[in-house]
């Protein structure tokens, strides 16, 4: 499953993935997301949480540059992920190079914690 969520106030957007995520979990939560991005501002920030991440199938790197590409076109500042586990990291920071043009500040934590920290929350 993948939920996004968004605060206008505080500019965040929030992209949380739970238990097993499959492409199509993907590309229906495009649709979401490109709804979010029109309340956010350029410099906006992103949560990545994979805290609840079961299993993302690696089929699903094609959607996750497409969502990537989206967070750029809107000028994301900083994006915070949380990745508890490493082994279920299927390759974000190589995507990153082809999906963002020019790269934002990125922040990669253990635990939600550590992220609300990063995002001074």
């Amino acid at each position: 499953m993948f939920l996004a969520t968004a605060n206008k106030s505080k500019q965040l957007l929030c992209a949380n993935y739970i238990g097993r995520v499959v492409p199509a979990d993907l590309e229906r939560g495009r649709a979401d997301v490109a709804a979010l991005l029109t309340e956010m501002s350029p410099g906006f920030r992103l949560l990545a949480d994979l805290s609840q991440l079961e299993l993302m199938e690696i089929e699903c790197t094609t959607e996750l540059g497409r969502t990537m590409e989206l967070f750029a076109k809107a000028g994301v500042g900083m994006i915070v992920r949380v990745v508890p586990d490493p082994s279920k990291d299927i390759g974000l920071n190589i995507l990153t190079l082809f999906h963002y043009p020019q790269p934002p500040r990125i922040v990669t934590c253990e635990n939600l914690a550590q992220a609300l920290r990063a995002l001074a929350i």
